[in-house]
């Protein structure tokens, strides 16, 4: 079944695919279609279904792996396995994407991360860098995506304290972030006790906490799109929940009421997006197939594909567009410089002698020092060529299903039972955590994205493959960030008047050696359709235009060249806000390659 032709059809109804359907929606006359292949998503249902164990436990907002999956393998020497179930990543499904499940930490990436060759060059000398890495910079300077993270926070609500106004350092914010243009727009989150026992400790270690800047209201807030929100409930359903008031900024809440108004905007639901369709060096539209199994073509001028990071790389890929990347002679751009996020801590944890009433949180609620940010505290000596932010302040119940049963390790003799039962209320809403690690994964010839061979989807289509592992490298950092971890929760117990004991086994194994695919990590995901300066280097251009057909924008962070310290949610927005700008200003008045 073909459609009729329309002006711009965006694959992927997420954050980034709403956002640039705004932008072009409210400031076009385009005629505007939206491909999601998930449900619909509404507040009501949010309100009427907060069920953990569909939510929590059966990760219902997350994608069907019966349907699609990845495969992973740590070397090209291996062969492939499908990875089953949600496990060391959850991409979410339905309009929104995974900015409906999303926590709402909501951080800025360092200064330097944009031109971290250079950084890593200076700093080095090209004879210390590790064999194979595949550092490049962004093709932007932090002077360039500043006023872009501005919007983005203005946007969504962001709530924190500035660290850095213009170069002028300030008590309380991060003093380590890149110079900001203006303070947040929303103040930050109440302290709870575990927050201020957190920060207590960093400040006692000589370090420099603050709140962490969270996309979940602490009082009401209007946008400059008139687009009203209510302060956070503190109901702690946050992560792997829609907010059921909107209180955490969501493509549903945030961009769709402004969309809804405008009648070239069209969202279909459950159209599963398999190719997008080109001649001549520019796409032409995309086919999909629809909720009844219907083939569909849908012909566009414009071609956006806003999918997960490794989504965007499987439809190029699927589609033919670009030159596979082959690590061992190095051609190729397309599933180049694939990243995850390196992340550590400590195995200890706090028995608090009072309850932290930690069923009372809010998404993105917590602590934060950057102190070893970048190439801060770094011995250069030490073999750690870029750092990472410790968060924490987080504790007590939870959510009354999942986090029952947290109770230190070798309380009980196993996990069942009247035993474990007594113990688990005993030690119920007492025990916090520590500080955690979250730190730049950097890029490797050896980690790259292609399609399997073998596995396919259900409509019978190759899986994405993933070639993906830590280096010696990652093991340093993580054996560094475990002292750091330890010595704050060590600290945090004796402030806290807490007794300090090992965990009950609960944890994510993020301390392990080898990549994982069985334990969660986080939902950030990087690279594959890379930005560079040159065709050579990359897929798209320093606007997300796809190099070979100027016609088509790859949006997202698998434009990301590596991996940032923390949640990549603001860096892709504000990428996307960009490239908005740059379709909008310069493409649609002199259609061509920008760049």
């Amino acid at each position: 079944m073909q459609l009729k032709k329309v002006d711009v059809v965006i694959c992927g109804g997420g954050w980034t695919g709403l956002a640039i359907a705004k932008e072009l929606a409210t400031r076009t006359s385009l005629e505007i279609v939206v491909l999601e292949r998930g449900p619909a998503r509404s507040l009501a249902e949010y309100a009427n279904s907060m069920d953990e164990v569909d939510y929590s436990l059966r990760l219902r907002m997350m994608q069907n792996s019966a349907e699609e999956t990845m495969t992973h393998r740590h070397t090209s020497k291996d062969t492939a396995a499908p990875v089953r179930s949600p496990g060391h990543v959850r991409i979410g499904t339905g309009t929104g994407g995974s900015g409906e499940h999303w926590a709402g930490f909501a951080c800025r990436y360092p200064e330097d991360t944009f031109t971290l060759k250079t950084a890593l060059k200076q700093r080095f000398g090209d004879a210390r860098m590790p064999e194979g890495l595949t550092a490049q910079d962004w093709t932007v300077t932090w002077k360039d995506i500043e006023p872009y993270y501005t919007k983005v926070e203005t946007l969504l609500g962001i709530g924190g304290k500035a660290g850095n106004i213009q170069g002028r350092l300030i008590e309380g914010g991060n003093i380590f972030e890149g110079p900001r243009s203006k303070e947040f727009p929303v103040g930050p989150h109440r302290q709870s006790l575990p927050m201020t026992v957190f920060e207590k400790a960093a400040k006692a270690l000589g370090y420099h906490p603050y709140i962490t800047p969270a996309a979940t209201l602490p009082f009401d807030y209007k946008n400059p799109d008139g687009v009203f929100r209510p302060g956070c409930a503190y109901c702690g359903y946050c992560g792997l929940y829609g907010c059921m008031v909107s209180a955490k900024a969501q493509p549903t809440n945030v961009l769709l009421p402004v969309l809804r108004r405008k009648s070239n905007f069209t969202l279909r639901n459950h159209a599963w997006v398999r190719r997008i369709l080109h001649k001549d060096g520019r796409a032409t539209g995309v086919t999909y197939m629809d909720e009844k199994g219907r083939e569909v073509t849908q012909p566009a001028s414009i071609v956006i594909t806003s999918a997960f990071p490794t989504g965007n790389t499987r439809l190029l890929l699927l589609s033919q567009i670009g030159t596979p990347y082959n690590p061992v002679t190095g051609e190729g751009t397309l599933g180049r410089n694939f990243t995850h996020q390196m992340s550590g801590g400590t195995g200890a944890q706090i028995v608090y002698d009072k309850p932290l009433q930690g069923y009372a949180r809010a998404g993105g609620q917590g602590m934060s020092f950057s102190d070893f940010d970048s190439f801060n505290r770094l011995d250069p000596d030490a073999g750690i060529l870029r750092g990472g932010t410790f968060v924490g302040g987080g504790g007590g119940s939870g959510l009354p299903i999942s986090s029952f049963g947290n109770i230190p390790a070798g309380e009980v003799s196993r996990n069942w039972g009247a035993e474990w039962k007594k113990a688990s209320l005993k030690y119920h809403d007492r025990i916090g955590g520590g500080a955690r690690f979250e730190a730049e994964h950097l890029p490797y010839k050896q980690n790259y994205l292609d399609l399997d061979p073998t596995y396919t989807d259900k409509w019978g289509d190759p899986l994405l493959r993933t070639t993906i592992d830590w280096t010696d490298h990652e093991m340093r950092m993580r054996a560094f960030a475990t002292k750091i971890a330890d010595q704050m929760t060590k600290e945090m117990a004796s402030i806290a008047g807490g007794r300090l004991v090992q965990s009950s086994g609960r944890g994510d194994g993020r301390r392990s050696g080898r990549y994982q695919t069985a334990a969660y990590a986080t939902t950030h995901l990087h690279g594959g359709a890379i930005m560079s300066d040159t065709p050579a280097d990359g897929v798209v251009n320093t606007f997300n235009q796809h190099w070979n057909m100027p016609n088509l924008w790859v949006i997202g962070a698998s434009a990301f060249p590596h991996a940032g310290t923390t949640n990549p949610t603001l860096t892709a927005l504000a990428f996307t806000l960009r490239a908005a700008d740059a379709l909008i200003d310069k493409y649609l008045k002199h259609p061509g390659a920008l760049a």
